[in-house]
C-alpha cells in the first residue's frame, strides 16, 4: 500500500482511461489526488509552496501553448521547488535519450510504461516514495552535521572558525554597500578563579548563562561566537564604533551586573571589552585590533571598554557589586 503519511498526489494526463486506472491507486489510502489535463494547469501546483508529495505525469500531457513542453514543465518545477524537492514519475511508452538524461540528472525519479499493470505500478511508486524519504533523511543528517561543525558544542553559538568565515562574507557586504560593521571581543575577568572555586561543570553552566543573556540583546542579524575558553566575539552589521561601545556598555550592565545563581550562591562576574571597526578591511586585521583593544582594557582594570583607533578614552568605571536594594551576598573576585 502507498504510505498514508503522503496525503497529496498530483496526476497529469489527457487520457481518461489512464486517469481512471491510476487515480484509485493513489487515493486508496485516503490521500488527496489532484488531476490536471494540461501542463499549464499543473504548473502552479508543481511550483506552489505546498508542493505535492508525489507527481505522476503522462509525457503526452499537452501544453495549451507551444512553449510549454513536458521538459519545460519539469525544468520549471525543479527550479521553483529546489528547497522542497518531491519525486516525479513519468509515464511513457518509449525510453528516449531525453528521459534517460532526466533520470541521470534526477529531474525525474522513475519512468514507467503506460501498459504497466496496477500491482507493478504500485510497487514502483512505493519504491520511489521510500527512496525519497531515505534521501531526505540523509540530507537532514548532512545538514545537521554541517551545522554542528559550525557551532560551539557547549554554548550553541558559532565557533571561532565559523565566525571568521562569516566575517569575510560580511566584509564583502560592507565593501559593496559602503556600510559599517563593528566587532566586540569580550573576555570574562579572572574566570580561572571560578574554575578552581566552582569546578569545570559549574563554570560551563555559567558560560551558557552568559550566552543566554547576551543573545537576548542581539538583533536578528547580529552574530555571536565563542572565540576562546571564556572569550566571545560579536559582529554587529550596520553599527559604528559609537554604537558598538554603547552595546558593550549594555553587555556590561545587562549581562554581567546581575548575579548568576549557582547552587544557592549568587556569582558576580565581570568582563572586559575590545571594540574594532571593520572599515571594509580584512577580518584578520580587524580581529587583531579588537584583541589589542581587549588587552588594553584588561590592563586598565575589570569591566573596562576599549575601542581601537581614535575613540575616546576607555570606559573603566565598574558597576557596583552590591545593589542598595538587594540583600544578596555576592561572590566576587
Amino acid at each position: 500500500m502507498l504510505p498514508n503519511s503522503t496525503p497529496f498526489f498530483l496526476l497529469g494526463s489527457p487520457e481518461p482511461a489512464l486517469l481512471a486506472a491510476i487515480e484509485p491507486l493513489l487515493a486508496a489510502d485516503g490521500a488527496r489526488v489532484e488531476i490536471f489535463l494540461t501542463a499549464e494547469a499543473a504548473l502552479p501546483t508543481l511550483t506552489a509552496a505546498n508542493a505535492p508529495t508525489l507527481a505522476v505525469i503522462d509525457v503526452n500531457l499537452p501544453g495549451m501553448e507551444p512553449s510549454m513542453s513536458i521538459g519545460q514543465l519539469l525544468a520549471a518545477a525543479r527550479a521553483e521547488a529546489a528547497g522542497r524537492r518531491f519525486p516525479i514519475v513519468l509515464i511513457s511508452d518509449t525510453v528516449t535519450p531525453e528521459w534517460i538524461d532526466r533520470l541521470a540528472e534526477e529531474v525525474i525519479d522513475d519512468l514507467v510504461p503506460r501498459s504497466i499493470e496496477t500491482a507493478f505500478l504500485r510497487l514502483r511508486l512505493e519504491a520511489v516514495l521510500r527512496n525519497h524519504r531515505r534521501s531526505r533523511a540523509l540530507e537532514l543528517l548532512r545538514e545537521a552535521a554541517a551545522l554542528n561543525a559550525q557551532m560551539d558544542r557547549l554554548t550553541g553559538v558559532y565557533n571561532r572558525e565559523t565566525m571568521l568565515s562569516i566575517l569575510f562574507r560580511e566584509t564583502d557586504r560592507v565593501q559593496r554597500m559602503k556600510s559599517s560593521l563593528c566587532v566586540i571581543l569580550f573576555d570574562i575577568d579572572d574566570f580561572g578563579h571560578w574554575n578552581l572555586r566552582l569546578g569545570p561543570d559549574a563554570c560551563d553552566e555559567l558560560l551558557c548563562h552568559v550566552v543566554a543573556r547576551t543573545t537576548r540583546l542581539l538583533r536578528s542579524y547580529d552574530l555571536l561566537g565563542r572565540a576562546g575558553s571564556d572569550e566571545f566575539l560579536m559582529a554587529l552589521p550596520g553599527c559604528t564604533s559609537v554604537n558598538a561601545v554603547m552595546m558593550a556598555e549594555r553587555l556590561r550592565m545587562d549581562v554581567f551586573s546581575a548575579p548568576f545563581r549557582m547552587n544557592g550562591d549568587a556569582i558576580r562576574l565581570s568582563a572586559c571589552f575590545g571594540v574594532a571597526s571593520s572599515l571594509g578591511r580584512s577580518p584578520v586585521v580587524v580581529l587583531r585590533e579588537a584583541e589589542q583593544a581587549l588587552l588594553v582594557a584588561k590592563a586598565t582594570g575589570p569591566e573596562s571598554i576599549q575601542c581601537a583607533g581614535d575613540f575616546p578614552e576607555p570606559h573603566a568605571a565598574p558597576v557596583a557589586f552590591l545593589s542598595p536594594t538587594s540583600g544578596d551576598e555576592l561572590l566576587a573576585w
